[in-house]
């Protein structure tokens, strides 16, 4: 009882095989599980994948089917933020980098020491505005062009004496005057928008 195998829709066949040696040609690569065969109570050509005594062995065979993989719908950010971090770090050096060479301008240079300004009487009364401090029962007063005025009314009353010609603030105390008294006065004056503040200065610095 013999054998016959073909290649799928070849007119030239191999005869006189048994079935195991079908079998073994197919387990060694020589056939393909749709090559054909025809066993000796077969009427008609049979694939091998197809025959009852050889379906289970071309089975065997088949390589498993490909995997699918379903689509990727989401966006991976990973790699793009990794670029932006790499462009901030850039930007924050080239920035740094930057402010590194700007250069201050610095005023010009005469060569001769300055010394203490000196201002006339006449001076004084036309362009500034005198304040004075003072200790009195152990707390400061304020004069204003010689008027005792309040800390809390310092601002009011500088704003009517000020002027476009008088704006700058001339300020004397006393050295016991407490450095915060000191402050009001000259906060008081920036409000006011004087320009300018000269500053009688005693032998020692007001108390801290």
């Amino acid at each position: 009882m013999t054998w016959k195998i073909r290649h799928q829709g070849s007119p030239r066949s191999i005869e006189g095989l048994s079935l195991a040696e079908v079998l073994e040609g197919l387990q060694d690569g020589l056939w393909e599980p749709t090559d054909e065969v025809q066993g000796p109570d077969d009427p008609d050509w049979v694939a091998i994948e197809n025959h009852p005594q050889l379906a289970e062995a071309a089975a065997d065979l088949e390589p498993p089917p490909p995997r699918t993989y379903d689509d990727e719908t989401r966006l991976d950010m990973n790699a793009l933020i990794d670029v932006c971090m790499v462009l901030l770090v850039f930007f924050i050096l080239t920035t740094s980098y930057a402010a590194l060479q700007k250069r201050l301008k610095l005023p010009n240079v005469t060569g001769q020491e300055a010394g203490i300004a000196t201002v006339t009487d006449k001076e004084v009364a036309e362009q500034m505005v005198r304040v004075v401090i003072k200790m009195e029962n152990g707390k400061p007063v304020f004069l204003v062009e010689q008027q005792q005025v309040p800390e809390e009314r310092l601002l009011t009353t500088l704003k009517s004496f000020a002027n476009p010609s008088k704006n700058r603030l001339l300020l004397e105390y006393d050295s016991d005057v407490p450095w915060g008294a000191v402050v009001a006065v000259q906060d008081a004056a920036q409000l006011a928008e004087m320009n300018r503040i000269l500053w009688l200065v005693p032998e020692t610095e007001p108390k801290k």
